[in-house]
């Protein structure tokens, strides 16, 4: 099929093939960055923080009174929760993993100024905190109860021994084979605090923040009138153990109530709920788009049809066969559908470009371009198959007496 007389067939009248054009142009560029950042969020949500989700679940425990011993009922409900059977291990936190609220701070490998520190979420655990947690601890050592000190109020020291995730160590100390083990990391500037272990993954509260990965933990124990446990049961007992875990410390202190119990699926799914529903709503938009640039190319295909009768009734008086009508269509289709792909393309970047700069997106994977194109033509010559299949069922006797 040459595309020559196709094109310049198409000059003569503009308006069909401008419409396809800009059409298929828009819904690329809209897809390729949808696509692609309905894809991140899915990703980010789905991806594995490092603790064992299976067999954990949270609780959280907020005084009702003014008067209340933080430390001494934080300290008796751990002892309680520990000797329940079937929990591995219990642990008290100022934050929990993928949940959506923490603290954040920055880390450098100097106490010199000027030097850019790097973005870390902090856990504050006890000696108990790796086994309840599950992470795995691939160099280095737990805290000892030794370390473990109480935090009252703001304090403002910060004890001088750390555990970081790997993905902290490999950003403070790139191309370390030993991961900055033994080394010392400076926290608020000034504070020095020695690596004494590194564990596997361990992601910060945020799963959409740019340092997801980077977190330490620190052997502190909170002196708190609000302050949340972390449960680590044996393998397919917590469901079980939630409600005996929730009566036990509830009817052991009457100043207090216990809230929020949650595993840690639900925790995750609470802290992305928005983001979930982006995903949601990103795809609806995919699919309303693609629907419609279908619907479109149909249309006008099936009009471009009607009114040609004459022509292509011509056509095929002079002997032209029904293949050669249906490959006129999708060879003219084809051809304004690659056009628009091609400009779809570069409205897609320059999108992608003004996102990026506006609102921090990530630049989309060029891995999407191709798919999105090939997938809009397929669907564009789908869209056009049924209109030039009856193109090419039109009797040339009916067609040549059509005004």
């Amino acid at each position: 099929m040459e595309f020559g007389p196709i094109w310049r067939a198409s000059l003569r009248n503009k308006t069909g093939a401008l419409l396809v054009v800009l059409q298929v142009a828009f819904t690329l560029a809209l897809i390729v960055n949808a696509v692609a950042i309905a894809g991140r969020q899915a990703q980010q949500m789905s991806q594995p923080i490092g603790v064992d989700e299976p067999n954990s679940f949270v609780l959280r425990s907020a005084a009702i009174v003014t008067e209340f011993n933080g430390r001494a009922t934080s300290e008796e409900d751990l002892r309680q929760l520990r000797g329940l059977p079937g929990v591995v291990a219990a642990v008290q936190m100022n934050s929990i993993p993928g949940s959506g609220g923490g603290m954040g701070m920055g880390l450098k490998t100097t106490p010199e100024e000027g030097v850019e520190e790097v973005g870390t979420s902090v856990y504050m655990v006890d000696e108990f905190g790796l086994e309840a947690l599950g992470v795995e601890l691939i160099a280095g050592e737990n805290f000892a109860p030794a370390d473990v000190s109480l935090r009252e109020g703001n304090d403002a020291r910060w004890p001088n021994r750390t555990i970081l995730s790997k993905t902290l160590a490999e950003a403070l100390f790139p191309g370390d084979a030993s991961l900055g083990l033994g080394k010392t990391v400076y926290i608020e500037g000034t504070q020095a605090m020695t690596v004494i272990g590194i564990v596997e993954r361990l992601q910060a509260p945020w799963a959409f923040w740019q340092f997801a990965g980077h977190s330490i933990l620190v052997p502190w124990r909170q002196a708190v009138d609000e302050t949340s446990y972390f449960v680590r049961t044996e393998p397919g007992r917590r469901d079980a153990l939630m409600p005996e875990a929730e009566a036990l410390l509830a009817g052991r202190e009457p100043d207090r109530i216990i809230q929020n119990m949650a595993t840690m699926e639900q925790v995750r799914e609470n802290a992305t709920d928005g983001n979930r529903a982006l995903v949601n709503i990103l795809a609806f938009t995919v699919i309303v788009l693609v629907a419609i640039t279908t619907l479109g190319v149909a249309g006008l295909t099936s009009f471009n049809v009607t009114r040609r009768y004459k022509q292509i009734g011509t056509r095929r008086a002079l002997g032209a066969s029904k293949g050669a009508i249906l490959r006129y269509f999708l060879a003219e289709n084809l051809l304004f559908t690659l056009i628009g792909v091609v400009l779809g393309a570069l409205f897609a970047v320059a999108v992608n470009f003004l996102l990026v700069v506006a609102f921090a997106v990530p630049r989309f994977s060029w891995v999407w371009m191709p798919v999105s194109m090939a997938v809009l033509v397929a669907i564009s010559l789908l869209a056009v198959l049924f209109p030039a299949i009856r193109a090419g069922q039109v009797p040339p006797a009916v067609a040549t007496r059509t005004v």
